[in-house]
């Protein structure tokens, strides 16, 4: 019987289908179709996602037909080839979770859709659509679940790794179908207060399954990894294996579906900086995808591609990053999207919430369950979603800064020199920590871009259900607010362009000053330029005070927007008559709480827009600088030509503009292995000729070819910081015997003995800690072991005394060298003779060319370079005959002495710990050859005397209570108007209000009004104190770094001050002040929100306790270890700009070896080794603000059934509507306190880390008044020294020891001595650039030890042996304290021999100095300084190896200024040229910092054994076969 029922139910079942399906006119389905335009219809949605499915469905059939076409078209090809690939090939496959869940998710939504069909064929029932329809819809869509099934099972077989774009397209569509439905059944459950059923059970279930199907249809990997064993295993080594550990070693990148939605996969890195302070080896790496090398190709391949379609413009740069980040910018976009859409889930439901508290309970207390969870599901949505696009947005900067970076960084290894001039290594520094800051600042605003026409568009929808035509004015206020923000941005954008150019020549002239701090002291010019670095702050202070005036401003209209949108909307419903109930108050006032966040929002949205436009046209900019032109050299291969360089008819310019070439008719052919000597005047174009054949000068005309490998090495001795073995190297591999044989032939033997490390030795920043010897020797090594074929020698014995230049000549250029190809440029005339040809340069040109013997009988001005040196040389000889010590023996074995005294002294040297001048600081036997110590790093938490410091800094922090009272006025004003609104309005529109209603409206204003004005009191206030406070710690750090002593500079790279200059001093102009006011602002905030709701539902306070203790220990678990990762970023932040700055001065070399990309994977690992830090620190952010934002969702859980428990009547339903309005915030504002707190703290290590360089111990002091020098002192300068002993530092042997001896006033002394012996560590200590240990320095019987450091070093002169320029002008570069007149100038010019140049120029005294001076050749920067001394006139002048840079004959010509300018000043002269010291009237002889002869030239040369003597000889030996062949020369 029963089954016959059955049977009969089913038959009549089919046959109404059948009935319903043949009468497809009066159909519900074609009833549908006609009434699309009814978008409110669920069944039109239905209809909707059914046709979709069939779109899919055909779509899978005709890609299905195809293939199968395609695969019996190709049947019989290939077969043989592939059955043998298979049988070599063998092939691991391997499942990931994720492919297992797509199955299971697909298998779970096909039972579902089983099941719903089952339902309907047994109860009869189409629930909101008609049967037939609905029954043909789950066929269908169980027919579509099929064919997804088999698609994937099929991945297997088709070996698919990349989900198809079909399966993609239908799985996102499902999972908005799902959320489609769950929404309705939610919808029609409220409504018809009916329980969910087996279908609304079935569709969460399948949401569940869309959702997974969804997040991986955005991966786009199936799961299935396919490894062919026979060739990826052999290839496990090198780049392969370094990757797969990579991939080993990120958390991040193994992490599964659970632990990426709640960052779960970070918990290793919080167990171990919880129990002890993280170091950088303990950072995870990061994911392949976040890598540099990865994300820099990336972007180099969409750049060029939009390059070759558009050309480089600044918006195919901007077309470019748009390229770079579309796609994770899409995903955030979503999740933004959702966030947006789920936070006004809650206002909406407000209103329905009232009425069943205040009564409507027809369907019982289930219904305000349910309201209850559907506020708990959308703030749990809410959270999710929140944190994913928060973190990508995050992400995806830190992507995007990788690429940049190493752009920018790219870029300048390629500039070309007019480029490089118009950017200075400050400006670029700005673009690499500034700029991109801000950019990437953009890529996190811009989803509210998205976000923002959305949230505006839900509360006006939400606002027209309560307040029907009222909405509109809302919208209107909401607009008008809005379009006030266009001309603001507008001046707010001039103000950011202002500010970032002004802290560019900020950060150029500090960049310069720490650059050349040495000089600055010498001459006593700190102050000055102190001054000068001051000024520029005050311009960039001004723009920021007006900047943060504006934003004041701003502040004030956008926290008082609420109450004027809210004031307009209620007016506008009073004028219209529309009823204010409760309800709707409560749900407009909870709507306009939701519209702050977009118009708070806005403001900042809209200054990051004009910020990061400014940054990015910055840096489109630079990235369209011109480059070195590779063109301009063509390379020939060494089996087509016999010469390795080959100039015709060149022409060249540095300056493009220029009517006068820089070099002009160049004609040159070198054959291989040839030595050729470049010779001339100083400007004559020697460094420019050897810039022309490297192809970095601009080409005018003619041609270039090299045939060969090139090795160069400048004048200026470029020298990395890292090891001495690393700079020899130069990223070549070590061999041991060709790098003993190099560093032999470049006399480096003798110095790595007295290294404390050998040649693992450390070398400061810029070999601050090397002589001038020691680093030209370093980088000729460079050259020698690059083994190349053509060597460009731009005059390397300049800084290397005669014994040493002699052993460089004959053992490598001439001997581990003598198959190469050399052009040298030199001054030194005895190294002339060798070369197989001699160009002579003139104005440009080679004006001779020829073998030594012949340019002598050609008497066409080479006899003038070869008749100064001449002169020098029988000085020498002429003063070794007067004190008979030559004689015939001494000559034969002079070589033997040479060696027995260089034996001798070398022995007593190796008994020095440490090197003298500034090298000393290298030989910490302890720290094994380091000079640069790591970055301080402070450990543990920020100190609370770090905030009292920076809360106190400004008037005693007075302040910081008005500003906080201020806010908590705001909070008490705001919170008192909305329970006003709440209390006076009635429940219900048949309840008689409380007041009336022009009672309610003019209250509520004064409290909006009154609100108002007190965010307007607290945003100007924080904006003076900010800025005060960030001002006086400029101020403080700038005096100390500028008044420390040069053992600071020695020690710590410029790029870490220059970070703390720019971008931690960034943060404390713009950023501290709001972040640590955001924390009292959060901390009322939240006070508030409790207050009220405690009003209604104190019970809430049961849980939130215990929940408020969970948030806090969930703090401090978090804080040690973000604080170590905010510290290590930090610190990790100065070497890529350290890395940068040496690069850019040296990029010239770089190219010149070939080495662009070795420094630029240098680079790519130092961006990695900063993002590893930060990305593990945002990553910790979003852990915690995820488990708090949980938590409080539970506290609002809580208080909502706590709230729908109570019994009718309990409460007042209008103060418990507020109490959930505010509670709607209760997350957000929880979640807030604990972020602004962390976040403050992150952001407070950069005051700590400028509270660092506040506590620098200082020099001396500048001025003692009680001990002022007579205003003529040094009047004779008669110099006492007494038992003097000198040491770099306490644990460091001494390096001038017991020093006892008597300078006369007006004499000229020559100091020398071997390197090592103590000759500039004197001098040092005459300016007190070292302070003495012991003993005593006297000038004219004043102790310079108890007079200031200025009024000494303001009375003596120096001319260092590194000449130093400073950008700006000549005049200001002579005269930078402005104490002389324009004739006094000219005239010192002319004595310089730079009269005439200058005069030539069009701006004459005004002509411009490039950053470095490097418009100017080396020796005519040697000629400025000279004209520096000479407009000074001190009594004393020291000569620091002053000639070292210019030509025999201007030497002699400087020789002779110096005697006659200061005839009666006393003179130093420190020399590697014995000619400029013989004639002195004293000779004083150093030796391991002891004095070790001291007399006149003429007794020292009396006595053979004397070290003078043996001085002597070396010299007039190297030189005297220099003079046979002179006299042989003239003689024919």
């Amino acid at each position: 019987m029963e089954k016959a029922r059955l049977s009969k139910i089913f038959d009549k079942t089919l046959r109404m289908f059948h009935e319903d399906i043949i009468d497809l006119s009066n159909s519900h389905l074609l009833q549908t179709w006609r009434g699309w335009s009814e978008l409110t219809s669920s069944c039109f949605w239905m209809n909707l996602f059914v046709l979709i499915h069939l779109t899919f469905i055909g779509s899978f059939l005709v890609q299905l037909l195809h293939k199968r076409i395609s695969a019996w078209r190709h049947r019989f090809k290939k077969v043989t080839h592939n059955r043998s690939a298979e049988e070599h090939t063998p092939e691991e496959i391997s499942f990931d979770t994720s492919y297992r869940a797509s199955k299971i998710c697909c298998l779970l939504i096909l039972a579902c859709h089983s099941m719903r069909l089952m339902f309907l064929l047994l109860h009869r029932n189409g629930n909101r659509c008609k049967y037939s329809f609905s029954v043909l819809a789950e066929i269908i869509q169980s027919i579509s679940w099929v064919f997804l099934l088999i698609a994937i099972l099929s991945f297997q077989r088709t070996k698919t790794t990349k989900v198809p774009l079909l399966v993609r397209a239908w799985w996102i569509c499902s999972f908005f179908q799902s959320v489609f439905s769950i929404a309705t059944d939610l919808y029609s459950a409220l409504m018809d207060n009916s329980l969910f059923g087996v279908g609304e059970y079935t569709d969460i279930l399948s949401l569940l399954s869309c959702t997974y199907l969804f997040i991986i249809s955005v991966r786009g990997k199936t799961g299935i990894s396919f490894k062919n064993r026979s060739i990826t295993e052999p290839l496990l080594n090198g780049s392969a294996e370094e990757h797969t550990e990579n991939k080993r070693q990120s958390p991040y990148g193994k992490a599964t579906l659970l632990q990426l939605v709640t960052f779960s996969w970070i918990n290793p890195i919080f167990s171990i900086g919880y129990k002890k302070p993280l170091d950088q080896d303990e950072v995870p790496d990061i994911d392949i995808k976040d890598s540099a090398a990865f994300l820099s190709d990336s972007f180099s391949n969409i750049l060029n591609n939009v390059r070759q379609k558009n050309g480089l413009q600044t918006s195919s740069i901007y077309k470019a990053i748009f390229l770079f980040i579309r796609k994770k910018a899409a995903i955030n976009a979503c999740f933004a999207v959702v966030t947006a859409c789920a936070s006004y889930v809650g206002p909406s439901l407000i209103d329905d919430l009232v009425k069943f508290l205040g009564g409507e309970r027809q369907h019982g207390v289930k219904r305000g369950y349910m309201l209850a969870v559907l506020f708990l599901s959308a703030k749990i949505v809410e959270t999710i979603t929140q944190r994913q696009w928060i973190f990508g947005a995050r992400q995806l900067g830190m992507r995007l800064r990788a690429a940049l970076i190493s752009h920018i960084y790219q870029k300048g290894l390629r500039l070309s020199s007019q480029s490089r001039q118009n950017h200075t290594s400050g400006e670029v520094i700005n673009y690499m920590s500034v700029d991109i800051q801000r950019i990437t600042d953009v890529i996190w605003y811009a989803n509210i871009i998205w976000m923002l026409p959305i949230q505006v568009s839900l509360a006006i929808s939400v606002l027209h259900k309560d307040l029907g035509l009222g909405a509109f004015a809302g919208l209107a206020a909401t607009l008008l607010i809005m379009t006030c923000n266009i001309p603001l941005t507008r001046v707010q954008k001039q103000f950011q362009s202002k500010i970032m150019e002004a802290k560019d020549n900020r950060m150029k002239s500090m960049s310069e000053v720490l650059r050349n701090m040495k000089i600055l002291k010498l001459q006593a010019w700190d102050m000055q330029y102190l001054h000068r670095l001051e000024g520029l702050r005050n311009i960039e202070y001004n723009w920021l005070w007006k900047s943060q005036k504006l934003l004041a401003f701003t502040s004030f209209i956008f926290w008082g927007s609420p109450a004027f949108i809210s004031a307009v909307t209620f007016g506008s419903c009073i004028l219209m008559g529309i009823p204010l109930t409760a309800g709707k108050v409560l749900s407009a006032l909870a709507t306009f709480r939701m519209l702050q966040d977009p118009i708070f929002s806005l403001p900042d949205l809209l200054s990051v827009l004009a910020q990061g436009k400014v940054s990015a046209d910055r840096v489109a900019l630079y990235l369209q600088e011109d480059e070195v032109k590779h063109d301009s050299v063509v390379a020939i291969p060494r089996n087509q030509t016999e010469f390795d360089v080959e100039v015709d008819n060149g022409q060249f310019s540095w300056d493009a503009d220029s009517t006068f070439p820089t070099l002009d008719g160049i004609t040159l052919k070198v054959k291989r292995g040839m030595k050729v000597a470049i010779c001339g005047t100083v400007g004559s174009g020697k460094s420019s000729l050897l810039s022309c054949i490297l192809g970095e000068i601009p080409k005018q005309g003619g041609t270039v070819k090299v045939s060969g490998s090139k090795a160069y090495v400048p004048q200026s001795p470029w020298i990395l910081s890292g090891n001495v073995r690393e700079n020899i190297l130069f990223g070549r591999p070590y061999e041991s015997d060709k790098y003993e044989k190099t560093i032999q032939s470049c006399a480096l033997l003798k110095d790595f003995e007295l290294f404390a490390n050998g040649d693992m030795t450390e070398i400061g920043e810029r070999g601050i800690n090397m002589s001038g010897g020691q680093k030209q020797r370093i980088q000729i090594a460079r050259a020698v072991y690059q083994d190349a074929d053509i060597y460009l020698l731009d005059d390397p014995f300049s800084a290397v005394d005669a014994h040493t230049g002699g052993h460089l000549f004959k053992d490598c250029l001439m001997g581990i060298l003598k198959e190469k190809t050399i052009l040298y440029v030199t001054h030194q005339v005895e190294f002339l003779p060798a070369a197989d040809i001699i160009l002579v340069m003139k104005s440009g040109k080679i004006a001779q060319a020829g073998r030594f013997e012949d340019l002598l009988r050609q008497n066409t001005g080479f006899e003038v370079l070869v008749g100064a040196h001449s002169q020098a040389l029988e000085s020498i000889l002429n003063a070794e005959n007067s004190s008979r010590i030559m004689s015939e023996r001494t000559v034969e074995n002079a070589s033997t002495d040479e060696c027995d005294g260089e034996n001798e002294t070398d022995n007593q040297l190796q008994g020095i710990n440490k090197q003298e001048s500034e090298q000393d600081l290298c030989q910490n036997i302890n720290e094994r050859g380091r000079l640069m110590q790591d970055e301080e790093r402070e450990k543990g938490g920020i100190g609370k005397k770090v905030y009292w410091l920076y809360l106190t800094a400004v008037r005693g922090g007075a302040l910081v209570p008005i500003i906080i009272i201020a806010q908590s006025l705001f909070q008490i004003l705001q919170v008192a108007s909305n329970y006003w609104m709440a209390w006076a309005s009635p429940p219900t529109t048949a309840t008689i209000p409380v007041v009336g209603l022009n009672l309610l409206f003019l209250v509520y204003i004064l409290l909006s009004v009154g609100s108002s004005f007190c965010v307007f009191t607290r945003a100007m206030l924080l904006a003076v104190a900010g800025l005060l406070t960030s001002e006086k710690f400029f101020r403080n750090m700038l005096h100390c770094i500028l008044r420390a002593p040069m053992s600071f500079f020695d020690s710590t790279p410029t790029g870490r001050i220059l970070n703390r200059a720019s971008t931690d001093q960034s943060i404390l102009d713009l950023d501290i002040a709001g972040k640590l006011g955001w924390c009292a602002f959060s901390i009322i905030q939240i006070l508030g929100t409790i207050g009220v709701m405690s009003q209604v539902a104190w019970p809430v306070f049961a849980i939130f306790i215990p929940v408020t203790v969970i948030c806090f220990f969930y703090q401090r678990y978090y804080i040690p270890t973000a604080r170590e990762l905010a510290r290590l970023s930090g610190i990790q932040r100065a070497p890529i700009l350290h890395h940068f700055a040496e690069s850019l001065s040296g990029a010239a070399t770089i190219r010149a070896f070939e080495q662009e990309d070795h420094f630029s994977k240098v680079n790519l690992g130092l961006i990695d080794s900063h993002s590893r830090p930060w990305f593990h620190n945002i990553s910790a952010m979003e852990w915690l603000s995820f488990r708090l934002n949980l938590l409080s969702n539970f506290v609002f859980a809580f208080s909502l059934v706590l709230l729908v428990s109570l019994p009718e009547g309990f409460i007042n339903p209008s103060i418990a509507g507020l109490a959930v309005t505010y509670g709607l915030n209760l997350n957000s504002q929880l979640a807030t306190i604990i972020w602004n707190i962390c976040n403050t703290e992150n952001r407070m290590i950069s005051v700590e880390r400028i509270l660092q360089y506040t506590r620098i111990p200082s020099e001396a002091p500048l001025l003692i008044e009680d001990c002022r020098p007579p205003n003529n002192w040094p009047e004779d300068g008669t110099i006492c020294i007494k038992s003097l002993e000198v040491r770099y530092a306490e644990h460091l042997p001494s390096v001038l020891r017991g020093i006892t001896c008597a300078i006369p006033g007006r004499k000229k002394v020559g100091v020398v001595g071997r390197t090592g012996s103590g000759k500039s560590t004197l001098i040092q200590a005459l300016f007190r650039i070292v302070e003495p240990r012991e003993g005593t320095i006297e000038i004219d019987n004043v102790d310079i030890c108890k007079i200031g450091l200025h009024d000494l070093r303001s009375r003596l002169s120096i001319i260092p042996q590194d000449p130093t320029m400073f950008a700006g002008t000549v005049r200001g570069n002579l005269d930078p304290l402005n104490e002389y007149s324009d004739e006094r100038i000219w005239e010192i010019l002319d004595k310089c021999q730079l009269g005439d140049l200058i005069r030539q120029s069009e701006k004459k005294l005004d002509s411009t100095v490039v950053e470095n001076g490097e418009n100017w050749s080396v020796g005519q920067r040697q000629l400025f300084c000279l004209g520096r001394v000479l407009l000074k006139r001190s009594g004393i002048l020291v000569l620091d190896e002053a000639t070292a840079s210019v030509d025999s004959a201007t030497d002699g010509i400087i020789q002779e200024i110096i005697r006659w300018e200061f005839k009666d000043r006393t003179v130093l002269t420190i020399a590697h040229r014995i000619h400029t010291v013989i004639d002195s009237d004293l000779i004083l002889v150093l030796s391991e910092g002891r004095v070790l002869e001291y007399d006149s030239p003429s007794k020292l040369l009396e006595r053979e054994d004397s070290a003078f003597s043996k001085l002597i000889k070396e010299y007039s030996m190297r030189s005297r076969g220099f003079s046979n062949t002179t006299r042989s020369a003239r003689g024919t």
